[in-house]
Formats: C-alpha cells, sequence, structure tokens
C-alpha cells in the first residue's frame, strides 16, 4: 500500500481514473466498474469537474455526478474520491472566488459534505499563488476538503507553494499528479520527484500506460486504427518505444500477467511515485490493471525497462 503524503492514511497500489465515466462510459457500467474496483481493495477514485466536457452534449462535471450516484448507495464502502478544479467551462483558473464556487459545485454533483482530495489541475499564471493557496486553505478550514493535492504544476511552482504555507501557516499539499509512464517521464524526473522525496508529496501519475501504448496493443501503424487513442499513442511507435513493449512482454509472460500489469508496477518502483492511476471503460477492462497492485518487480526486472526508457529521454 501507499500513502497519502504524511496524513498516514494508506492507498491502495492502483488509483481508478474516471474520465471516461458520463463520456463512452454509461452510469450503469460505471457503476460496475467502481463496484469491483472498490470489490478488490481500491479506495482512491480519481476525477475532475471538467470530465467530461470536451465529449459532445456535455457540459463539464459528467464524471462527479456518476460517481456521486454511485456513493449514494455506497456510503458503507471506506473510498476516498479526488476531484480537481481549474478546467471546468463555468469555472476557469484558479482565482479565490472561482475555486470556492467550483468546489461547491462539485460537492453537490458528488452528494458528499467534503472532498477528500482537492487538486488545483493546472496552474493559473494570472492569478497570484497567494491568492489559490488561501482559498484552498480556507476551503480545508470549513471542512468542505480534507486535502490539498497539484496537478500539472511545474517544480518552481510547487516549492513555491510549499514555501507560502511554511510562511503562512496554511495547509500544505500532499499529492501531486504529474504525467508519467516508460515512456513519458521528463514532466516529473528530476524536479518533481526530488520535491516529492524531499517533501513527502505522493505522487499519483496519470497516463501511466501512454494512451494504451503499454497495454501492446500498438506494434505497427495499422494497429492504430483500432481505437479512439490510437492517434496519441502513434508517437511511441518507433523502435525505442517498442523495445520497451519487447522488454514488457517478456516478464509479463514470464511472471503470467498482461503488459499493461507490468507497466503500471514499474511506475511503483519509482522514487517518489505512491501509485499509477488507470481508468477502466468496463469493468472486464479493471483485470490486468487490479493484477498490476499484486505484482512486484524484481530489481533486475525495474532495472532493465528503466534503462530502456532512458534511451527515449521523454
Amino acid at each position: 500500500m501507499g500513502t497519502l503524503g504524511r496524513t498516514g492514511i494508506e492507498i491502495h497500489p492502483l488509483v481508478l481514473g474516471t474520465n471516461t465515466f458520463g463520456w463512452n462510459t454509461e452510469e450503469a457500467e460505471a457503476h460496475a466498474v467502481l463496484d469491483a474496483f472498490t470489490d478488490a481493495g481500491g479506495n482512491l477514485i480519481d476525477t475532475a469537474d471538467s470530465y467530461s466536457a470536451w465529449a459532445p452534449g456535455n457540459s463539464g462535471g459528467e464524471s462527479e455526478t456518476v460517481i456521486g450516484t454511485w456513493l449514494a448507495k455506497n456510503r458503507h464502502k471506506n473510498v476516498l474520491v479526488a476531484t480537481k478544479v481549474s478546467q471546468h467551462p463555468q469555472f476557469k483558473g484558479l482565482a479565490g472566488p472561482n475555486v470556492k464556487a467550483a468546489a461547491e459545485a462539485s460537492l453537490k454533483r458528488l452528494g458528499t459534505d467534503a472532498i477528500d482530495v482537492y487538486y488545483a489541475h493546472f496552474d493559473d499564471p494570472n492569478t497570484p499563488l497567494e491568492e489559490t493557496v488561501t482559498a484552498f486553505d480556507d476551503l480545508v478550514t470549513e471542512g468542505k476538503i480534507r486535502y490539498i493535492a497539484v496537478s500539472n504544476y511545474s517544480p518552481e511552482r510547487v516549492r513555491e507553494w510549499l514555501d507560502i504555507t511554511a510562511s503562512t501557516g496554511a495547509a500544505r499539499p500532499v499529492a501531486l499528479q504529474p504525467k508519467y509512464s516508460l515512456v513519458s517521464r521528463s514532466t516529473f524526473e528530476p524536479g518533481l520527484r526530488d520535491i516529492a522525496v524531499a517533501e513527502d508529496l505522493s505522487g499519483f501519475p496519470y497516463h501511466a500506460l501512454a494512451s494504451g501504448f503499454l497495454t501492446g496493443k500498438y506494434r505497427t501503424e495499422a494497429d492504430l486504427k483500432q481505437s479512439v487513442r490510437g492517434d496519441s499513442a502513434a508517437k511511441h511507435l518507433n523502435p525505442s518505444g517498442l523495445a520497451i513493449i519487447e522488454k514488457l512482454d517478456q516478464i509479463a509472460q514470464a511472471r503470467g500477467v498482461a503488459i499493461a500489469s507490468v507497466a503500471l508496477a514499474w511506475t511503483r518502483t519509482r522514487p517518489g511515485i505512491a501509485a499509477p492511476i488507470a481508468g477502466a471503460r468496463t469493468a472486464d477492462q479493471l483485470g490486468p490493471l487490479l493484477a498490476s497492485a499484486e505484482l512486484e518487480l524484481t530489481r533486475d526486472e525495474a532495472d532493465e525497462l528503466t534503462a530502456l526508457s532512458d534511451v527515449i529521454g521523454a
């Protein structure tokens, strides 16, 4: 089990991503995914107030609404919900009043009294960071959020946030959410990684399977047509990327697991990483993701994968 910063709260080795809920995962299927995840011991669900504003007919908050209807029937389950602010079409940015209004809207959609983990989704250069930090701290004081976290921030801005909390006594972040995988490491390493390790911030990386590339389903140009995510995976379809897939495949076959399980397990071997985020459109797709939580790579396996990843330098 990973931990949530310095809180002492244990987190299952897999965080459930839910950006397909209310988009290409209908409510009934989403509830089945949540049931399967929590029945397997999963306890952190990740969403955002902007999921899935990009889909035709949606306006943002659909994922939160679906999670809220599930929570209403599953109050007995000991789960944490993380959501985010700054990208909802009606609540853009991180100005103080906007943060508070967006939190209220998220609370209503989730049907809960408090958000367990509230992320600043993207940095807002147009708002003084002191104002944002104060707004988040006020929400903690009011009991509307329990813990603060930061997503997609530069190392310099995370350090600035921490410095403000140190000087003002405001509640400090407990987690970071960077883009991170075997084929995309530079956003987190070394800057955010070093801060995470030094400051006990839990890293919960998204895109840990690189738009499906690290499941092994895309190995030729023709494979890219299998899914709408094929275009996003295309940039990894090169000799260095395919060398990683080959090694993942070797380890997966030797260990009797799926390629995706190995790729997710690798992230947990990395300093500063508590648990990767991965989503499933259907409950049937959860198996390899959950299996990753039980898989502990040997040092040699992890080192071999890291060496191949180093070649990419991404």
